[in-house]
């Protein structure tokens, strides 16, 4: 069998930037995606997602966001993109191929597959960030009567309308979600909080949050802490007196030490305002029909809807070529690679401020140039 050039494992954002930046380059490049469709996972995601981050500065390589899906994207307007952007470049992608271990081989690479074996000169593993939810094994959760999922399962609020429901967690999504049921019309949106959020607005006077993300990017600590908690100040205010704790750090340092994104709020900040979303400790344990909170309390939801993040899962398929960090991310990623695996890369496993999709792009140009200044394209 013939080694492909370049191998790339997942067909989402990621992996799609990365394959049409190679073949920009002259490096051949394909695709292996464990889905029967390109950008599985934001087919998945509830219907009223859209991009916390501006489409002018959304864009992968070689392809813009038509100006007809808005400034804010949807995410049938994400997917839509994603699938025209495969047939603009002309990607090579294998679906229903699940890739289970890369190996070495030769001076290159084997990948097993759910359709066998698969040698390929050079490997660039983008399965994602947000890879397989993580639900806490909370004590007692499996005598928990009322409706219990992650959120990665939640699609929209006709379920629970009427209902009082428990959102655990408060990221992006967590926040978002609820938001979405009480406009849904659930009678009771509660929100367990452990960790104090950062938040600001996603835009304000027109002009999307992100912009001051990319200028912090490399800014000193003490600037980015300084201009971030203005901003909050002036933008958000105190919502401590709404029952929203106050984060222990300030807003930037924050950022660095956790590596979890401030909300980019799409409407809980006037719903916590208004008393429509409460605030509650975070959860400890179930106990029968109860959910038992930090500060001893008990709430008795109908349902929980947890949002508590997902994990990498990168350990079955390159845990045992060391070159993976103790957080379970790629201890290098991007254009560099580990000492003891050259020619395997890895994109999409960090969580910029400056948004996603455009960091994807930053790291898919610069794989190309790495792959390519190798001889891959010989």
């Amino acid at each position: 069998m013939s080694r492909p050039r370049v191998a790339i494992v997942g067909a989402g954002p990621a992996g799609l930037a990365a394959a049409a930046s190679l073949e920009r380059r002259g490096v051949p490049a394909v695709i292996l995606e464990r889905s029967s469709q390109i950008g599985s996972s934001w087919r998945g995601h509830y219907e009223r997602l859209h991009l916390h981050t501006a489409r002018t500065l959304s864009d992968l390589p070689g392809l813009r966001f038509s100006r007809r899906l808005g400034r804010w994207v949807s995410r049938d307007g994400v997917v839509a993109y994603l699938e025209s952007y495969a047939e603009r470049h002309g990607l090579e992608i294998l679906l229903d191929t699940e890739v289970a271990r890369i190996d070495r081989q030769d001076g290159g690479w084997l990948l097993s597959t759910s359709r066998g074996q698969h040698p390929a000169e050079q490997v660039v593993v983008a399965t994602g960030y947000n890879r397989t939810p993580y639900l806490p094994e909370w004590n007692g959760r499996e005598h928990y009567a009322g409706v219990l999922i992650h959120a990665a399962a939640y699609r929209e609020p006709a379920p629970f309308r009427g209902k009082e429901v428990l959102v655990v967690g408060t990221g992006n999504s967590g926040a978002e979600i609820a938001v979405d049921l009480v406009e849904g019309g659930a009678a009771r949106v509660l929100l367990a909080v452990r960790t104090p959020p950062q938040i600001f607005p996603r835009q304000a006077l027109g002009v999307p949050t992100q912009l001051v993300g990319i200028c912090l990017r490399r800014a000193p600590v003490p600037v980015g802490d300084a201009v971030a908690a203005m901003l909050q100040r002036v933008l958000v205010g105190d919502l401590t007196r709404y029952g929203m704790p106050k984060p222990e750090r300030r807003p930037y340092s924050d950022f660095l030490l956790r590596d979890v994104v401030p909300i980019l709020d799409v409407g809980l900040i006037e719903l916590l305002k208004r008393r429509a979303v409460e605030v509650v400790a975070g959860v400890e344990a179930f106990d029968d029909g109860a959910v038992v909170l930090a500060d001893g309390s008990h709430v008795t939801p109908d349902a929980v809807i947890a949002a508590t993040g997902y994990r990498r899962d990168l350990e079955p398929l390159v845990g045992h070529l060391g070159v993976l960090a103790t957080s379970g991310r790629p201890a290098v990623h991007g254009a560099r690679t580990h000492p003891d695996a050259r020619g395997l890369y890895f994109i999409g496993f960090t969580n910029p401020i400056s948004g996603n999709l455009r960091e994807l792009g930053i790291q898919a140009r610069g794989i190309a140039r790495a792959v390519s200044a190798s001889g891959a394209a010989a």
